[in-house]
């Protein structure tokens, strides 16, 4: 594909390395040509670079496969999933799996991102519901501000809920950027 086609999201091939792009700029200075400024994040090592390319310029993106997995438990060498398909098990590494890695939670179902056989991003579903297991008691004036608190839910992350939360109530996040969206119905 063209430089100037390249998006948000894309995983292309710098070097031989599969690299996904993070942030691009397509620029049109006044007296020279077209390029696209872009910046990558190497999938293998993680590193972020930028990069300049012509507009013109052809790059190839990488074929990445697609997979629906389960998450079944988690121990000392990582997460453990199954794929919903075929039923096979992977274990996904602290590494893989980063920050996202602490939505995690046995029975979840998320998509994985494979490259040349192995694993290279997981992405979480848009909404996962949890229970708040710790949290400051309910305040009377609760409904009459916005005013928010900390409360730990049930997969030990920490995230700010309204201040009329309890706790025992499940509530529904979105694990993707880690911010309350609802109580559970």
């Amino acid at each position: 594909m063209k430089a100037s086609d390249i998006r948000r999201g894309h995983v292309i091939m710098v070097d031989g390395q599969p690299c996904r792009v993070m942030d691009f700029q397509h620029r049109t200075p006044g007296n020279l040509r077209a390029f696209v400024q872009v910046r990558l994040r190497n999938l293998t090592s993680g590193n972020t670079f930028d990069t300049r390319l012509s507009a013109t310029e052809f790059v190839d993106d990488a074929r990445l496969d697609t997979k629906e997995l389960q998450v079944l438990y988690r121990d000392g060498n990582g997460v453990h999933v199954m794929d919903a398909n075929n039923y096979e098990q992977y274990s996904l590494d602290e590494e893989l799996t980063g920050e996202l890695g602490q939505w995690l939670e046995p029975g979840m179902n998320f998509q994985a991102e494979w490259l040349n056989g192995r694993p290279i991003a997981i992405q979480l579903p848009a909404v996962a519901e949890l229970e708040v297991v710790e949290t400051a008691p309910i305040m009377k004036t609760a409904t009459k501000t916005a005013s928010t608190k900390p409360a730990k839910l049930s997969n030990g992350v920490t995230i700010q809920v309204p201040e009329f939360i309890g706790e025992g109530e499940r509530v529904r996040v979105n694990p993707r950027e880690g911010v309350y969206l609802e109580r559970a119905k």
